[in-house]
């Protein structure tokens, strides 16, 4: 099933996210619906927090088109040398910042069938894993960037948001009085 993907100034996205208690079958499907929400966003990469579950989980699809989930996920090792390269994400659509990352990872977490494992990864699985890691931490990679940038994006997201609930209040009044008329008309009609 294809979630919805939460959107910059949306509460989930700037919390810590509490460890997953166990891996089972309500976690499987989650983990399905994440890969099918991701596909279907064109992305590489979903953390939990992006669906607004705030739970230490997120999936991906690199370059190499293997599928991986890590659960309760822990960096334990990054390369001192790092690499610049345009970054964006599901919940700030059609944003980009140049981001510095360190070029290799090592992780280790837990898979959808509960079975512990660690991954060394470089190039772009790398960078991936650090920007949805960073997602269950309640960091946003416009927060590694400039902050300026950071501030005017948030500032966009924030009006975007604000019209949005403006359009459907305006939608709800209209819906109401539409409503009322046709009830009144009703009205006419049954006297």
């Amino acid at each position: 099933m294809v979630l919805d993907v939460v959107k910059l100034g949306e509460e989930s996205l700037r919390q810590k996210s509490v460890p997953v208690d166990e891996v089972n079958d309500e976690i499987r499907q989650l983990v399905e619906d994440m890969f099918e929400t991701m596909i279907a966003y064109e992305g590489v990469g979903l953390a939990a927090p992006q669906i607004g579950k705030n739970i230490r989980m997120f999936v991906l699809i690199a370059d190499d088109d293997v599928r991986r989930v890590f659960i309760n996920p822990q960096i334990i090792k990054t390369s001192e040398e790092v690499s610049d390269y345009d970054e964006g994400c599901l919940s700030i659509p059609q944003v980009y910042e140049t981001i510095s990352r360190p070029v290799q990872v090592t992780v280790q977490a837990l898979n959808e069938k509960g079975r512990p494992f660690t991954l060394e990864a470089d190039g772009l699985l790398a960078r991936i894993i650090q920007h949805e890691y960073d997602h269950l931490d309640g960091i946003l990679y416009i927060d590694r960037g400039d902050k300026a940038f950071a501030e005017k994006t948030e500032a966009q997201f924030k009006k975007r948001a604000e019209r949005a609930k403006e359009k459907e209040k305006a939608k709800a009044a209209k819906a109401a009085k539409i409503a009322a008329k046709i009830a009144a008309k009703e009205a006419k009609k049954s006297k």
